[in-house]
């Protein structure tokens, strides 16, 4: 990949500042246009809702049950012109876990260290009680005692 070289910005008769062009390979991103009229309507002005990225991982077996589960909750919906609904990244990954004293395993054995593979899966909740559903469907379709998640504050730039 090249590196990002800064190019003269583009004339305007307006009072405005354009980012730099990237290389032609990225052509079909437009540029960034700041101007000082009022800001145009975005996602960013026209909703109050705070947004979180829940992150969770699961053994293959489970995704399908897992996805279905959070999709039901409200994750993963985009909102915008597209609508998007039930939109998530997956990758694939190997973790461990050694199972204490007190622990019930739905994989593996008391004491011995477990290694599989499991699936990392990142997807969007627009607002605290999205957020909240998703994950309490996700430990209700889970099949560890114990389900490793995240949940990240979103912010805007």
């Amino acid at each position: 990949m090249q590196p990002l070289t800064p190019q003269p910005l583009n004339p305007s008769p307006y009072n405005t500042v354009q980012t730099p062009h990237l290389p032609p390979q990225h052509h079909n991103i437009p540029p960034r246009q700041l101007t000082q009229h009022p800001p145009s309507t975005t996602m960013a002005t026209t909703t109050a809702l705070i947004r979180y990225k829940l992150i969770f991982f699961v053994p293959p077996s489970s995704l399908a049950a897992c996805k279905t589960a959070i999709f039901a909750a409200g994750a993963g919906r985009y909102p915008g012109p597209g609508n998007y609904t039930e939109v998530c990244f997956m990758t694939l990954g190997n973790g461990q876990f050694r199972p204490g004293d007190t622990a019930k395993p739905a994989i593996g054995a008391v004491g011995k260290l477990e290694e599989l593979q499991e699936v990392r899966v990142e997807t969007l909740c627009n607002g605290e009680e999205v957020v909240r559903r998703a994950v309490g469907a996700l430990k209700s379709a889970h099949p560890y005692e114990e389900v490793a998640y995240d949940v990240v504050k979103l912010e805007d730039f």
